[in-house]
């Protein structure tokens, strides 16, 4: 049998993609009015690493193109959940820093959301779970390039 059709990675793929689509549905339905997952999923990304980045960096940290990663800056921005500067160092580039409004967005997103993934935790169990993290984040490493 050929690796083009491995049916354990088959099986594996298509796990991963059909619980990706689930929990993007999930998620979003409960998402306060006006976010979508990608506003959440970069706040949060900014409230965890503290300080400003430029949009590079976050289109990079995203695997994004920065026309996307623009598109979603500027709405976050209208939103008045990031500020946007000029780079006093090179002014062709810009920053981007997390408000309080949009700390505080992040804040609610993630006390509505966090009831739902600690619930499918419960449910599969914490041992499964432990066992299974470290597959998923050698498996990303290794599709993004960073074995």
């Amino acid at each position: 049998m050929s690796d083009k059709s491995d049916p354990l990675a088959i099986a594996l793929f298509s796990e991963i993609l059909m619980a990706e689509q689930l929990t993007r549905n999930r998620i979003s339905r409960v998402l306060p009015k006006g976010m979508e997952l990608s506003h959440f999923s970069v706040l949060n990304h900014l409230a965890h690493v503290g300080g400003e980045r430029s949009p590079a960096q976050l289109a990079k940290a995203f695997h994004l193109t920065r026309g996307a990663m623009t598109n979603t800056l500027n709405k976050l921005e209208w939103a008045g959940y990031v500020h946007i500067r000029p780079d006093w160092d090179d002014a062709r580039r810009k920053m981007v820093a997390i408000s309080p409004s949009g700390r505080a967005a992040r804040d609610a997103a993630l006390d509505i959301i966090s009831p739902l993934i600690a619930d499918a935790v419960r449910d599969l169990g914490s041992e499964k779970v432990r066992a299974t993290v470290p597959v998923l984040r050698a498996l990303r490493n290794n599709l993004a390039g960073e074995d």
